[in-house]
């Protein structure tokens, strides 16, 4: 799991094992998680709430958290990826890169073709 903070009440995290991305939001006193797709389990999503409060994202209180508790009305669990953005050199880079790669196929072919009329090949 890895994390990167947003800003003061928001927290990404990343879990390879399931390929999914969480952002966890503490505002007001709820918790909103997005997640990028549903590979959470009920168990695994108490443990995760657990864990944020056990190392300070969240208050202390989220730490005793169960399935039948009260608490866990002020967490609320998305499916989201709408929170996701692509840093803007990337664009750049790819288009960069699909350019070459297109010129270098069209440079390519058009040598082979005239190999071929010629009758070199």
């Amino acid at each position: 799991m890895s994390t990167r903070t947003q800003d003061d009440h928001s927290f990404e995290f990343y879990f390879p094992d399931v390929d999914t991305l969480l952002l966890a939001e503490y505002s007001e006193g709820r918790v909103l998680i997005r997640a990028t797709k549903n590979t959470f389990t009920v168990q695994r999503k108490i443990q995760f709430i657990r864990r944020l409060a056990f190392e300070g994202f969240i208050p202390d209180n989220f730490q005793w958290l169960s399935d039948l508790d009260s608490k866990w009305l002020s967490v609320c669990w998305r499916i989201d990826h709408s929170w996701l953005k692509l840093p803007k050199n990337l664009n750049v880079r790819s288009r960069r890169f699909m350019v070459g790669l297109f010129a270098s196929a069209i440079l390519l072919w058009s040598g082979l073709m005239i190999m071929l009329l010629r009758g070199w090949l």
